[in-house]
């Protein structure tokens, strides 16, 4: 139980800093200002929806495509660790990922906002991606598995209901309460990119030395 307790809070804490929910909210309430309330609405609902079925497809086929390719499951935690360890950077000096600012600068985004920057990458972005091919890679158990499924499906909600009322948030937070709740995300985002990048350096320098054993 105590196992399970401990993936389904780390799978959860996880994806919510990598999905970050108030940190799309301004990118959000921008881009849909002009719209009216109930058609704002309904491109949150679709959003998130899209993100959430991404994820789920990226944590059900990931072992698929690493067999494919040939992709290490190590390689991609160090690779994960480096992305997350940017990003936990920027979040920490109150800024939001290049990623998101490019997509939202792009007018190619404009014909259809829920699905794109929305969507990908504002809220299923690399990070959280990452996040779910290798937490899915880590469930021993059925259990697990529904756990992060769970998780992805409750932050996607989670995600949906802080959109829906976006405005009021910003307005209660205000500006310096959105710069230090995004500086502390970032700082959790870091953390966990360091432990990701040696959990994938480790048994890699292990092999590496096992090999150099046997050749000797």
């Amino acid at each position: 139980m105590s196992s399970l307790l401990e993936f389904g809070l780390l799978s959860f804490t996880s994806l919510f800093t990598m999905v970050n929910p108030l940190g799309v909210i301004p990118l959000y309430i921008g881009m849909t200002s002009h719209l009216p309330a109930r058609e704002s609405q309904k491109i949150a609902a679709k959003a998130t929806f899209v993100a959430a079925i991404i994820l789920i497809l990226f944590a059900l086929t990931g072992k698929f495509l690493f067999d494919f390719f040939g992709i290490s499951v190590h390689s991609l935690r160090i690779v994960g660790g480096v992305i997350f360890f940017i990003m936990g950077y920027e979040m920490l000096q109150a800024r939001l990922s290049k990623t998101k600012h490019d997509s939202m600068s792009d007018k190619e985004f404009a014909n259809d906002i829920a699905i794109t920057p929305l969507a990908i990458p504002m809220i299923c972005g690399p990070g959280a991606i990452t996040t779910v091919i290798i937490f899915m890679n880590d469930s021993p158990t059925l259990m697990h598995k529904g756990l992060l499924f769970i998780s992805v499906i409750f932050i996607c909600a989670l995600t949906y209901i802080l959109l829906k009322s976006g405005k009021r948030i910003i307005q209660a937070l205000g500006e310096s309460g959105n710069k230090v709740l995004l500086r502390l995300m970032g700082l959790i985002v870091m953390v966990i990119a360091v432990e990701f990048f040696f959990s994938g350096l480790k048994p890699i320098f292990q092999d590496m030395l096992n090999i150099k054993v046997m050749e000797m």
